[in-house]
């Protein structure tokens, strides 16, 4: 499977290109989607390093997705917290393929808790937080 067939978003928006690595409690993605001119976040030609974010957070939700058996849950973003990131941008070639990596930190039955890395091609620590994500009550 591809992040494109998991992800709920579409067309530019999904930002990973291939899943490197998932089990249980951990999925890895590659993407260079930071580096297409046409990537939806960038503002004013550059794509600040903060939107490295919603680049890890897909993979959370590529994550989620593989351990459901390829069907994608809707869940909100309830809490970012812990984020920090080494660099000003991400539209940098010299990155390389960027790494994504979403680990489960806990699953509850209204939500998830996810520890988020994005790596260079190289290993550097790039961004990393922690998110909490909530599913939507249901009727």
């Amino acid at each position: 499977m591809t992040p494109a067939e998991l992800l709920p978003h579409g067309g530019a928006m999904v930002l990973l290109d291939r899943i490197l690595d998932w089990n249980d409690a951990q999925a890895v993605c590659g993407t260079r989607a930071h580096l297409a001119a046409g990537n939806p976040l960038r503002r004013g030609g550059i794509l600040p390093a903060v939107c490295g974010i919603e680049i890890a957070l897909q993979a959370a939700a590529v994550h989620g997705a593989m351990r459901g058996g390829g069907a994608a849950q809707r869940g909100y973003v309830a809490v970012l917290r812990d984020l920090a990131w080494s660099v000003e941008r991400l539209d940098d070639p010299e990155l390389g393929e960027l790494r994504a990596t979403a680990r489960l930190v806990s699953e509850e039955s209204g939500g998830v808790i996810y520890d988020l890395e994005l790596n260079a091609e190289d290993g550097r620590m790039l961004l990393q937080g922690r998110a909490v994500i909530a599913w939507p009550k249901q009727a």
